[in-house]
């Protein structure tokens, strides 16, 4: 989602008038776009500020800007914490960045925009030539879980009108997009806050449901290979979008459902609103229908009162499910949110520990995973070069896998290519572009 912003504000400054420069070190202005999802985000954002301040001793007149989560969440007090800061936009002002830039410009710093409620959004703020892009579907959450922060630097959950992110995707694949992901922090409570069908025909597979409706209307789209959405919640894992996933080809077999913990009396504390039991059943029924679903998931290590019992209970339940990714947080308390008022009892060290033996367990999953593609043919969406140069080009598998192979004299950003797997990592798959047939 922050991707997604910095590209939308780049755009934006690009159509009036700005260049992005080739490297840090060059710019007249360098940005910051911030998160406040985990602290550790927040020191950085502020170390990367200050350092940046310090820099005009010897580059007068740089202007540095925050933009993004700690913007909203701390507004005037951020210009206390990194002093000398040119300009600060929130979450929901992203469009008037231009307008703080030129204001910074023009010597009326520092400047502050940080309402509480979204102003207009742009949605064909797409930088040009992107094999993958990513669209906006769903603005904020009303989920309230206990450790996090986001309905108070993203505000509550609003939808986009279907109509819209058609047009926006259509648009999209015809400048030469072939992936597209949808994004919205709960994604499947899209089009649950509103009527965003109003006045369109009937699903012809007769889905009733808001987000497999827009996939449907998505998925044939010309040009555009795969579809993707993020993030999602096991509430939200109904029949009917099990029955879209495995009827839309262009939707892939690859899902992030988030977890969280194991323990359902710790679930029950993060108010989460399942339980392991409910999780299993979301899989179970996504399986059902998409076989080969491929999973990825969030956890965190060390939430209040977690006892040994509850993260053993995390840890069976990550290797009963299989995910070939996990995103793995330690625990800290975010201000403003129900769990930063309960003791922080599990120690740093701890927290650290049990780190440590989700990130071993899970190279395990991934290692042995991956091992079983090895000897077969994947499709693979070509990306780019990678980072050694143009013999080797890196792609993903449609369950959103990392791919290096050696590629075809004339393959290009955006082919499918057939590659034959070689030899596999936790981290990634090696192989060879086969010629095509």
């Amino acid at each position: 989602m922050n991707e997604r912003d910095s590209e939308m504000v780049s755009v934006l400054l690009q159509r009036r008038g700005f260049g992005p420069a080739d490297r840090e070190g060059r710019a007249n202005a360098v940005i910051v776009n911030t998160c406040s999802v985990r602290g550790k985000a927040e020191d950085k954002a502020l170390g990367k500020l200050r350092m940046l301040i310090a820099a005009r001793r010897e580059r007068p007149g740089l202007i540095v800007g925050a933009i993004g989560c700690m913007a909203q969440r701390l507004q005037r007090e951020l210009f206390a914490l990194a002093p000398g800061l040119d300009f600060a936009v929130g979450t929901h002002a992203l469009a008037r960045v231009p307008e703080a830039l030129e204001a910074a410009r023009a010597g009326r710093g520092p400047v502050l925009f940080a309402p509480d409620r979204d102003g207009p959004y742009d949605g064909l703020t797409h930088a040009h030539g992107r094999v993958s892009a990513f669209i906006n579907i769903l603005f904020g959450c009303n989920r309230r879980c206990a450790y996090c922060v986001v309905p108070d630097v993203r505000g509550s959950e609003w939808s986009r009108p279907a109509i819209e992110i058609v047009a926006e995707a259509r648009d999209l694949a015809a400048r030469g997009a072939r992936e597209i992901t949808l994004l919205g922090q709960s994604i499947m409570a899209y089009g649950r806050q509103g009527p965003v069908w109003d006045g369109a025909p009937p699903s012809p597979r007769g889905y009733a449901e808001p987000l497999p409706r827009l996939l449907e209307a998505l998925a044939d789209l010309p040009g555009l290979l795969r579809l993707r959405f993020t993030s999602s919640h096991p509430g939200g894992c109904s029949a009917e979008l099990a029955r879209a996933m495995a009827e839309l080809p262009a939707v892939c077999e690859h899902l992030h459902l988030p977890v969280q913990s194991g323990s359902d009396r710790v679930l029950a504390l993060m108010g989460r609103g399942y339980t392991a039991d409910d999780y299993r059943a979301a899989v179970r029924r996504l399986r059902a229908a998409v076989p080969a679903l491929v999973l990825s998931t969030d956890v965190i290590a060390g939430f209040p009162t977690e006892t040994p019992a509850d993260f053993d209970a995390t840890r069976a339940l990550l290797e009963e499910i299989g995910f070939d990714n996990v995103y793995i947080f330690q625990y800290n308390p975010r201000p403003g949110t129900r769990a930063a008022e309960w003791p922080d009892d599990v120690s740093p060290g701890e927290k650290l520990r049990r780190n440590h033996v989700l990130l071993e367990d899970q190279g395990r999953r991934s290692e042995r995973f991956h091992g079983t593609f090895v000897g077969r043919s994947c499709e693979v969406l070509a990306e780019g070069p990678g980072p050694r140069g143009a013999a080797r080009w890196t792609g993903r598998t449609r369950d959103n896998i990392l791919v290096v192979f050696d590629g075809p004299p004339r393959v290009k950003a955006g082919n499918l290519v057939s590659v034959r797997i070689e030899r596999s990592t936790a981290q990634a798959l090696y192989g060879t572009a086969e010629a095509p047939g």
